[in-house]
Protein backbone atom coordinates (compact mmCIF):
# COMPACT_ATOMS: atom_id res chain seq x y z
CA UNK A 1 0.00 0.00 0.00
CA UNK A 2 1.91 3.24 -1.00
CA UNK A 3 -0.39 5.37 1.39
CA UNK A 4 -0.61 3.57 4.39
CA UNK A 5 -1.72 5.74 7.15
CA UNK A 6 -1.03 8.66 5.76
CA UNK A 7 -4.26 10.87 6.16
CA UNK A 8 -5.13 12.83 3.28
CA UNK A 9 -7.66 15.34 2.24
CA UNK A 10 -9.63 16.01 -0.72
CA UNK A 11 -11.90 18.93 -1.97
CA UNK A 12 -14.50 18.55 -4.45
CA UNK A 13 -13.95 14.22 -2.96
CA UNK A 14 -18.41 14.10 -4.19
CA UNK A 15 -18.05 13.25 -7.71
CA UNK A 16 -15.45 13.51 -10.95
CA UNK A 17 -11.98 13.00 -9.76
CA UNK A 18 -11.80 13.54 -7.01
CA UNK A 19 -14.07 10.94 -6.07
CA UNK A 20 -12.03 8.68 -8.26
CA UNK A 21 -9.28 9.24 -5.87
CA UNK A 22 -10.48 9.10 -2.81
CA UNK A 23 -11.89 5.43 -3.76
CA UNK A 24 -8.20 4.88 -5.13
CA UNK A 25 -6.60 6.49 -2.18
CA UNK A 26 -8.46 3.93 0.61
CA UNK A 27 -7.26 1.64 -1.58
CA UNK A 28 -4.02 2.43 -0.85
CA UNK A 29 -4.45 2.55 3.01
CA UNK A 30 -4.83 6.62 3.44
CA UNK A 31 -7.03 7.53 6.11
CA UNK A 32 -9.20 10.19 4.27
CA UNK A 33 -11.00 13.74 4.94
CA UNK A 34 -13.68 13.72 2.20
CA UNK A 35 -14.84 17.55 1.59
CA UNK A 36 -17.21 18.65 -0.72
CA UNK A 37 -20.24 21.43 -0.71
CA UNK A 38 -23.00 18.75 -1.76
CA UNK A 39 -23.05 16.89 1.26
CA UNK A 40 -25.35 13.47 -0.14
CA UNK A 41 -22.61 13.54 -2.29
CA UNK A 42 -19.72 13.33 0.01
CA UNK A 43 -21.44 11.09 1.71
CA UNK A 44 -21.93 8.39 -0.67
CA UNK A 45 -18.34 9.07 -1.32
CA UNK A 46 -17.39 7.99 2.01
CA UNK A 47 -19.87 5.09 1.56
CA UNK A 48 -18.27 4.23 -1.34
CA UNK A 49 -15.37 3.46 0.49
CA UNK A 50 -16.03 2.27 4.26
CA UNK A 51 -16.84 5.84 5.74
CA UNK A 52 -14.18 8.35 6.35
CA UNK A 53 -14.47 12.04 7.74
CA UNK A 54 -16.44 14.36 5.92
CA UNK A 55 -16.83 18.06 6.01
CA UNK A 56 -19.88 20.24 3.87
CA UNK A 57 -18.09 23.27 2.65
CA UNK A 58 -17.70 25.68 0.02
CA UNK A 59 -13.79 24.94 -0.58
CA UNK A 60 -13.12 29.08 -1.34
CA UNK A 61 -15.50 30.52 0.94
CA UNK A 62 -13.41 32.22 3.67
CA UNK A 63 -12.69 30.71 6.68
CA UNK A 64 -14.05 27.07 5.58
CA UNK A 65 -10.60 25.66 5.13
CA UNK A 66 -9.02 26.80 8.45
CA UNK A 67 -12.08 25.41 10.08
CA UNK A 68 -12.11 22.37 8.50
CA UNK A 69 -8.52 21.49 8.74
CA UNK A 70 -8.65 21.91 12.30
CA UNK A 71 -11.11 19.67 12.77
CA UNK A 72 -9.38 16.94 10.78
CA UNK A 73 -6.19 17.19 12.49
CA UNK A 74 -8.09 17.13 15.73
CA UNK A 75 -9.55 13.78 14.59
CA UNK A 76 -7.00 12.70 12.85
CA UNK A 77 -3.33 14.19 14.12
CA UNK A 78 -2.02 15.03 11.07
CA UNK A 79 -2.28 15.50 7.24
CA UNK A 80 0.03 14.44 4.95
CA UNK A 81 -1.86 14.63 1.63
CA UNK A 82 -3.86 17.48 0.20
CA UNK A 83 -5.68 16.93 -2.92
CA UNK A 84 -7.43 20.38 -4.07
CA UNK A 85 -9.85 19.10 -6.96
CA UNK A 86 -12.94 21.29 -6.03
CA UNK A 87 -14.30 23.35 -8.95
CA UNK A 88 -16.82 24.06 -11.64
CA UNK A 89 -17.16 26.33 -15.04
CA UNK A 90 -19.19 28.54 -16.32
CA UNK A 91 -18.52 29.04 -20.23
CA UNK A 92 -18.39 32.06 -22.20
CA UNK A 93 -15.90 34.50 -23.21
CA UNK A 94 -14.68 37.52 -21.49
CA UNK A 95 -17.63 39.79 -23.37
CA UNK A 96 -20.87 36.79 -21.93
CA UNK A 97 -19.19 36.20 -18.84
CA UNK A 98 -21.22 37.80 -15.80
CA UNK A 99 -18.77 39.28 -12.94
CA UNK A 100 -20.24 37.18 -10.73
CA UNK A 101 -19.33 34.30 -12.17
CA UNK A 102 -15.71 35.15 -12.83
CA UNK A 103 -15.65 35.74 -9.28
CA UNK A 104 -17.11 32.94 -8.07
CA UNK A 105 -14.94 30.96 -10.61
CA UNK A 106 -11.66 32.05 -9.22
CA UNK A 107 -13.16 32.06 -6.09
CA UNK A 108 -13.44 28.23 -6.05
CA UNK A 109 -10.46 27.13 -8.36
CA UNK A 110 -7.55 29.65 -7.11
CA UNK A 111 -9.04 30.74 -3.81
CA UNK A 112 -10.05 27.48 -2.33
CA UNK A 113 -6.81 26.19 -3.63
CA UNK A 114 -4.68 28.68 -1.96
CA UNK A 115 -7.08 29.00 0.90
CA UNK A 116 -6.72 25.03 1.72
CA UNK A 117 -2.94 25.46 1.15
CA UNK A 118 -2.64 28.40 3.43
CA UNK A 119 -4.62 25.75 6.18
CA UNK A 120 -2.64 22.74 5.83
CA UNK A 121 0.74 23.82 5.23
CA UNK A 122 1.85 24.95 9.20
CA UNK A 123 0.93 21.12 10.15
CA UNK A 124 2.93 19.53 7.18
CA UNK A 125 6.05 21.88 7.92
CA UNK A 126 5.55 21.01 12.04
CA UNK A 127 5.28 16.62 10.58
CA UNK A 128 8.36 17.41 8.63
CA UNK A 129 7.15 17.12 5.25
CA UNK A 130 3.64 16.25 2.93
CA UNK A 131 2.42 16.32 -0.43
CA UNK A 132 0.26 19.18 -2.24
CA UNK A 133 -1.37 18.39 -5.81
CA UNK A 134 -3.59 21.09 -7.20
CA UNK A 135 -5.70 20.94 -10.25
CA UNK A 136 -4.85 22.52 -13.32
CA UNK A 137 -5.99 21.83 -16.81
CA UNK A 138 -4.29 21.00 -20.88
CA UNK A 139 -6.83 24.31 -21.52
CA UNK A 140 -4.62 26.61 -19.72
CA UNK A 141 -1.81 25.07 -21.33
CA UNK A 142 -2.69 24.68 -24.94
CA UNK A 143 -5.64 27.32 -24.53
CA UNK A 144 -9.28 27.00 -25.55
CA UNK A 145 -12.52 28.69 -26.71
CA UNK A 146 -15.62 30.00 -25.01
CA UNK A 147 -14.46 28.83 -21.37
CA UNK A 148 -12.26 31.92 -20.26
CA UNK A 149 -13.09 32.08 -16.61
CA UNK A 150 -12.35 28.56 -16.32
CA UNK A 151 -9.12 28.54 -18.27
CA UNK A 152 -7.72 31.38 -16.78
CA UNK A 153 -8.41 30.20 -13.65
CA UNK A 154 -6.55 26.58 -14.30
CA UNK A 155 -3.62 28.98 -15.31
CA UNK A 156 -3.38 30.77 -11.82
CA UNK A 157 -3.17 27.76 -9.95
CA UNK A 158 -0.15 26.32 -12.47
CA UNK A 159 1.39 29.51 -11.48
CA UNK A 160 0.36 28.89 -7.55
CA UNK A 161 1.93 25.48 -7.75
CA UNK A 162 4.88 26.78 -9.07
CA UNK A 163 5.51 29.34 -6.41
CA UNK A 164 4.57 27.11 -3.45
CA UNK A 165 6.68 24.42 -5.15
CA UNK A 166 9.89 26.56 -4.41
CA UNK A 167 8.50 28.34 -1.22
CA UNK A 168 8.00 25.03 0.70
CA UNK A 169 10.60 22.80 -0.75
CA UNK A 170 13.20 23.59 2.08
CA UNK A 171 10.29 22.21 4.73
CA UNK A 172 10.08 19.04 2.99
CA UNK A 173 6.65 19.99 1.35
CA UNK A 174 6.09 18.87 -2.27
CA UNK A 175 3.69 20.45 -4.49
CA UNK A 176 2.38 19.84 -7.86
CA UNK A 177 -0.25 19.79 -10.16
CA UNK A 178 -2.60 17.04 -11.97
CA UNK A 179 -3.41 18.66 -15.97
CA UNK A 180 -6.21 16.49 -17.16
CA UNK A 181 -7.57 16.42 -20.44
CA UNK A 182 -11.07 16.46 -20.76
CA UNK A 183 -12.44 13.64 -18.73
CA UNK A 184 -16.08 12.21 -18.71
CA UNK A 185 -17.04 13.32 -15.31
CA UNK A 186 -20.12 15.38 -14.43
CA UNK A 187 -18.58 18.37 -14.90
CA UNK A 188 -17.20 17.52 -18.17
CA UNK A 189 -21.20 16.60 -19.11
CA UNK A 190 -22.52 19.94 -17.79
CA UNK A 191 -19.90 21.79 -20.16
CA UNK A 192 -20.82 20.37 -23.34
CA UNK A 193 -24.72 20.97 -22.14
CA UNK A 194 -23.95 24.58 -23.04
CA UNK A 195 -23.00 24.37 -26.33
CA UNK A 196 -25.80 24.67 -28.99
CA UNK A 197 -25.12 21.33 -30.20
CA UNK A 198 -23.74 19.16 -27.33
CA UNK A 199 -23.37 16.22 -29.26
CA UNK A 200 -20.87 17.83 -31.98
CA UNK A 201 -19.02 19.16 -29.13
CA UNK A 202 -18.44 16.01 -27.74
CA UNK A 203 -17.26 14.29 -30.73
CA UNK A 204 -14.94 17.37 -31.72
CA UNK A 205 -13.17 17.14 -28.23
CA UNK A 206 -12.50 13.30 -28.22
CA UNK A 207 -10.81 13.66 -31.47
CA UNK A 208 -8.59 16.46 -30.47
CA UNK A 209 -6.91 13.86 -27.97
CA UNK A 210 -4.66 12.03 -29.62
CA UNK A 211 -5.88 8.45 -28.00
CA UNK A 212 -9.71 9.88 -29.57
CA UNK A 213 -11.48 9.64 -26.52
CA UNK A 214 -12.44 10.97 -23.31
CA UNK A 215 -10.14 10.27 -20.41
CA UNK A 216 -11.86 8.47 -17.08
CA UNK A 217 -11.61 9.66 -13.84
CA UNK A 218 -9.71 6.93 -12.40
CA UNK A 219 -6.85 7.27 -14.60
CA UNK A 220 -6.40 10.48 -13.11
CA UNK A 221 -6.39 9.52 -9.89
CA UNK A 222 -3.71 7.30 -10.83
CA UNK A 223 -1.60 10.25 -11.45
CA UNK A 224 -2.27 11.83 -8.57
CA UNK A 225 -1.42 8.56 -6.26
CA UNK A 226 1.86 8.85 -8.09
CA UNK A 227 2.42 12.51 -7.13
CA UNK A 228 1.01 12.04 -3.21
CA UNK A 229 3.09 9.18 -2.84
CA UNK A 230 6.96 8.51 -2.20
CA UNK A 231 7.26 7.47 -5.25
CA UNK A 232 7.74 11.25 -6.26
CA UNK A 233 10.14 12.04 -3.80
CA UNK A 234 12.15 13.90 -6.48
CA UNK A 235 9.07 15.68 -8.04
CA UNK A 236 8.07 18.88 -7.00
CA UNK A 237 6.85 22.01 -8.96
CA UNK A 238 5.53 19.77 -12.04
CA UNK A 239 2.87 20.22 -14.02
CA UNK A 240 1.54 16.79 -15.26
CA UNK A 241 -0.35 15.60 -17.83
CA UNK A 242 -3.10 13.16 -18.31
CA UNK A 243 -4.59 13.63 -20.91
CA UNK A 244 -4.78 11.64 -23.88
CA UNK A 245 -2.25 12.94 -26.19
CA UNK A 246 -4.13 16.24 -26.22
CA UNK A 247 -1.13 18.59 -25.78
CA UNK A 248 1.33 16.35 -28.18
CA UNK A 249 -1.34 16.89 -30.76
Amino acid sequence: MRLKDKVAVITGAGSGIGRATAVLFAKEGARLALVDRDAAAVEETAKLIGGALTRVSDAGAPGAADKDAAAILQHYGRIDILFAAAGFSVGGTVLDTKPEDWDAVFRVHVGGTWLWARAVIPAMKRQGGGAIITTGSQLAIAGGVGNSAYIAAKGAILSLTRVMALDFVADGIRVNAIVPGAIDTPLLARSMGRRADPEAARAASRARHAMGRFGRPEEVADGVLYLASDSASFTTGIALPVDGGWLAK
